[in-house]
């Protein structure tokens, strides 16, 4: 998917474990394929899992995971990773990586969840829950430019993305994103990726939240993506309800939740077509939203 990935594989990643973390030498290593871009993930036994960045610009991410999770975790009600040590380079693979304790669960698709309400609902309570949290002094900046800044870019992807979605229909949505008002700036605690695949359900609900790596403080209409890049018309109005989003950063999140999706259909079309569709289905939800209205 990225130019210079590593090569990885479960014969390296076991050597990487046992010489690093002698206690799970000998487990099982399995890869765990997903429509992630960013760490390679291998399943080590039944209670943990690896991931490795892809490329070294990935690494940071890793990073500011590993620093934040343990200090979140306990004021949060879904699940989230639980950090269990870090590993360093060697065995030819150059980067730091890290050994998580394994979430049961499968990435969020309307098939597996009992009533997408439910999940717009938990997953508000988690927002809500994160935003809560008082900002740290140390905490980084998280989320994207002002919609005005990512004008060209939005522009960009979108024409490029014209043969697979409505893109007359994708830029007069963005012409009324971009129309809302800035953010304030009074900062909050978002993930600032809560994508379907960064969302595990299990038995029908859903059950966690994983991929911290773009954690922060920043606008929290960021964190407002789910109500288009996750659900349906349902549960957007569940999900809108439940966080109690005005006008202004309803509209700035629709326009958020579209840069970035319009992005994803060009730029995986080959590589990762699975999340390109992700990707395609979040335009069309935009779209359709806006129309609603």
């Amino acid at each position: 998917m990225h130019d210079g990935e590593a090569e990885l594989d479960a014969g390296l990643v076991g050597r990487l474990v046992a010489t690093q973390f002698p206690d799970l030498a000998g487990l099982p290593v399995s890869e765990v394929r997903s429509t992630g871009t960013v760490n390679a993930i291998y399943q080590l036994g039944e209670q943990f899992y690896a991931r490795l960045p892809l490329v070294p610009r990935f690494v940071r991410a890793l990073e500011r995971e590993w620093r934040w999770l343990p200090e979140l975790a306990p004021r949060l009600s879904l699940r989230i990773p639980e950090p269990v040590g870090l590993g360093q380079p060697a065995a030819g693979y150059p980067s730091i990586w890290a050994v998580y304790r394994w979430l049961d669960g499968c990435p969020y698709s309307d098939q597996l969840v009992d009533d997408e309400r439910h999940a717009a609902r938990d997953l508000a309570r988690f927002v809500t829950e994160l935003r809560r949290i008082p900002p740290a002094a140390d905490a980084p900046a998280a989320g994207r430019r002002p919609l005005a800044e990512l004008d060209a870019d939005t522009r960009t992807s979108i024409a490029a993305a014209a043969d697979v979605i409505d893109a007359r229909a994708a830029v007069a949505a963005w012409e009324h994103a971009r129309q809302a008002p800035a953010w304030d700036g009074q900062p909050r605690w978002i993930h600032s990726d809560l994508l379907r695949p960064n969302l595990l359900v299990a038995a029908g609900r859903l059950r966690a939240v994983i991929d911290f790596g773009s954690v922060g403080v920043g606008d929290p209409a960021t964190d407002v993506i789910p109500a288009w890049a996750v659900f349906g018309p349902a549960g957007r109005r569940a999900f809108r309800a439940a966080l109690d989003v005005d006008e202004a950063t309803w509209a700035r999140a629709r326009g958020i939740a579209l840069h970035q999706a319009a992005a994803l259909v060009p730029y995986y079309a080959v590589s990762n077509p699975a999340f390109a569709e992700l990707g395609r289905r979040t335009v069309a939800e935009v779209v359709a939203d806006l129309r609603a209205d």
